[in-house]
């Protein structure tokens, strides 16, 4: 039996091994898995799949709900390729390496003073991931984490190393930056940090009415977000203030953070989705139970440790990008369309906003945008709820999170961005056998 790979880090091809999401939502059984311990195994992998005619795809920790990172060919497991490389201190740049998950990049940021500038509220994903699939965060001076990498090493679809930085075949940054993994294998990216601060977070309940002043509410703070409780007039919102690292405070006592993060946003979240698999008619209730009693605390910590929370129950996620003007219309129609079908739904719905940038593929591309996600519990049917409002989402010219689940095509797909011809130029430039597609990127890159 052939295998692909450097040695020790290679399963046989023809060896089964089922690979599937975090959120349960996509499964594929590659031909081989091959867990490369450096960036000539990278480069080993790739060349030996392309001579075999197979297809290679990277995936970090599998938490995208869509099959982006999934494939029948050789999959690329770079766990192992995991840490800082190098960094700047006068430029505040840091070098990592691609497999490096967010969780373990905080504190090794932290030892050298150092921050990333924004993030999203789940640290699972691994750099690569989070940028490939543009995780992005809240604030709307703010914008996505792909927009931080300033030089990128990635493994062509020949097996040759290609570095891509302001100096060095600059005019491939804004597709790399954010490449879905289409146009070759990040193994280090370039981040332009800042100077480690602390945030200090207001959380408390508001009424329904609130998303009518959101960009206001948004302007007035670094970084605002709300969750909105589906079956209540309630908001549940989040202002966080950024303070130098110097500034005295009081951290969350362990007894709150647990009742808070455990208890309520996981063990009573869990408690909900169970009790609604069996008694729908229950969720409404206890919506409003958790509405009246979920976040209501103010407390200042490190960035890292507010930006994200941890995430133990299961789910499924559809999220949008749309003009920041349309977010209060558009969550409007949420509410009626989830009262009018008569949907229990126990996630609530999560709103944010971002900085317009200029990433070829980024959601956030040329416009200031806001974000509404929706969620359902992994063992639920979330096609209806999902779908409709995806429709919503279309009608105000809506660019889907390319990690979350949607329905896009191609077809569809490239009128909303403006680079999007530009961003298949650099694929054909880079990947013209396209080694590595997958059937994700065929629906919505094209062939």
């Amino acid at each position: 039996m052939s295998t692909i790979g450097a040695a020790g880090s290679t399963r046989a091809l023809g060896a089964t091994e089922r690979v599937r999401t975090w959120g349960r939502t996509a499964t594929a059984v590659p031909v081989g898995v091959s867990r490369p311990t450096t960036i000539d195994g990278v480069v080993t992998v790739v060349r030996a799949a392309r001579e075999h005619g197979l297809t290679v795809k990277a995936i970090g920790s599998a938490h995208s709900f869509t099959d982006i990172a999934l494939t029948e060919g050789v999959l690329l497991d770079l766990a192992a390729l995991s840490g800082i490389v190098r960094v700047d201190a006068e430029r505040q740049r840091v070098t990592v390496l691609a497999g490096t998950a967010l969780h373990a990049l905080s504190p090794l940021l932290a030892a050298h003073g150092l921050a990333l500038q924004n993030m999203g509220d789940i640290d699972r994903q691994t750099i690569a991931g989070a940028t490939s699939t543009g995780t992005h965060g809240t604030g709307l001076g703010f914008r996505g984490l792909a927009t931080q990498i300033t030089a990128a090493t990635l493994v062509t679809a020949h097996g040759q190393v290609l570095r891509v930085s302001e100096a060095e075949h600059p005019e491939l940054l804004p597709a790399v930056q954010l490449g879905l993994g289409a146009l070759g294998v990040l193994v280090e990216v370039e981040l332009q940090c800042v100077p480690a601060f602390l945030l200090h977070a207001e959380e408390r309940g508001e009424p329904f009415a609130v998303v009518d002043e959101f960009l206001d509410r948004a302007a007035a703070v670094d970084h605002f977000e709300a969750y909105w409780w589906p079956h209540t007039e309630r908001l549940s919102t989040k202002s966080n203030t950024r303070l130098a690292l110097e500034t005295p405070y009081r951290p969350l006592g362990r007894l709150a953070e647990w009742w808070e993060d455990e208890f309520f946003g996981n063990g009573l979240r869990w408690l909900t989705c169970q009790l609604g698999l069996v008694a729908p008619p229950l969720t409404p209730g206890i919506n409003r139970l958790a509405a009246a009693l979920y976040g209501k605390r103010s407390y200042t910590a490190p960035s890292h440790e507010v930006f994200t929370s941890p995430r133990r129950v299961r789910f499924q996620e559809m999220e949008y990008a749309i003009p920041a003007e349309a977010l209060a219309p558009a969550i409007r129609e949420v509410k009626r369309l989830v009262e009018r079908e008569g949907w229990r739904v126990s996630f609530p719905v999560e709103l944010r906003v971002a900085a317009a940038d200029d990433t070829w593929l980024s959601t956030a591309h040329g416009r200031q945008s806001a974000y509404i996600a929706v969620h359902r519990y992994w063992r639920e049917d979330a096609r209806p709820y999902f779908t409709a409002v995806e429709h919503i989402m279309r009608a105000h010219d809506g660019r889907p999170h390319w990690g979350k689940l949607h329905g896009r095509t191609a077809a569809d797909l490239a009128p909303e961005y403006p680079r999007f011809g530009d961003f298949l130029a650099v694929r054909d430039r880079l990947d013209p056998d396209r080694v590595f597609a997958n059937a994700y990127t065929r629906r919505v890159l094209g062939e």
